[in-house]
């Protein structure tokens, strides 16, 4: 079979497929996604206040400006702008007294000195700072891409501590790494605790649920197969069982998500209640940037 009748193949299964993922009824539609508007096009953060606001960020490129957003329409309701630069934003995550903690610690060519974590109060406007290094990072970048594994888009807090989850370059073995920092200002070394590989996929986004026994992990992966055809994919990873705060050491659950032919990326997630999820994915020329409901799978697989 020549290319051209490989890519016809390719194109038609993969218009198939589509076809019975995405062909829902216009109510379904409505209950399970949202448009989010311009401002959200590279959402890549969001987390729950304790008081039930839906709060959204952006990542390198865009204005330093949390968002907070009504999940059930997409609608901006309130932009908070802040007095620090947004670097490389990639993740948000809260205390139980209301804290917000900004990830900005992008890190795609692995070369950054200056890793931080923004910590801001809502209520009373303050704005302090999280400064870190990897124990395990002596070169900026490392000379083989495969040792790359120093870029960071996923943290949650728990237990009055700051746990970060690595996001490895695809041509790496998709080990992503597990740290913990304190969760106050000042400057540190973070601590290295565990490590897991994640077939397949880089990881973008994470949460906790309410009590703190599940984690999720937004994931995707771009690779090529049979002769040069792209193959994507975005998953919901769960973690569930686990000991203490070794949360990648627990059962994992796989949701895949929606896709348009391609996986779009997505890379934030958050707990809504129960086995329900959210998660967000950026907006390209061809896929809207949306806020989708996610069920959590009841058994454990690989």
């Amino acid at each position: 079979m020549n290319r051209f009748r490989l890519l016809s193949l390719f194109f038609t299964v993969s218009w198939l497929l589509v076809c019975q993922e995405t062909v829902w009824s216009q109510r379904d539609q409505a209950r399970r996604r949202v448009t989010l508007p311009p401002q959200l096009q590279e959402v890549s953060g969001m987390t729950f206040q304790p008081d039930g606001s839906l709060w959204m960020l952006s990542d390198s490129g865009n204005p330093p400006e949390l968002y907070r957003v009504n999940h059930l329409t997409g609608q901006i309701e309130e932009i908070v702008p802040l007095p620090a630069e947004n670097r490389d934003w990639e993740d948000l995550t809260t205390d139980g007294r209301g804290r917000l903690f900004i990830g900005d610690f992008g890190n795609n060519q692995n070369r950054r000195r200056d890793l931080r974590i923004l910590v801001f109060d809502p209520v009373s406007g303050a704005l302090d700072s999280i400064k870190f290094s990897y124990p395990d990072q002596v070169a900026f970048p490392p000379a083989d891409e495969r040792e790359r594994n120093f870029d960071m888009e996923a943290f949650v807090f728990f237990k009055d501590s700051l746990h970060l989850f690595s996001k490895h370059r695809f041509r790496g073995d998709f080990v992503c790494k597990h740290y913990i920092l304190p969760a106050a200002a000042g400057s540190f070394t973070a601590q290295l605790v565990e490590s897991r590989v994640i077939p397949d996929r880089v990881i973008t986004g994470s949460a906790l649920n309410s009590d703190g026994s599940v984690l999720a992990m937004t994931g995707y992966i771009v690779s090529l197969r049979w002769g040069g055809l792209p193959r994507t994919r975005a998953s919901v990873m769960f973690f569930s069982s686990f000991s203490g705060s070794r949360f990648l050491d627990g059962d994992m659950s796989v949701k895949r998500l929606p896709k348009l032919l391609f996986a779009r990326q997505f890379e934030s997630v958050a707990h809504l209640h129960g086995n329900t999820w959210l998660a967000a994915n950026e907006g390209r020329k061809w896929q809207k940037q949306r806020l989708w409901r996610v069920k959590k799978p009841e058994n454990p697989q690989k």
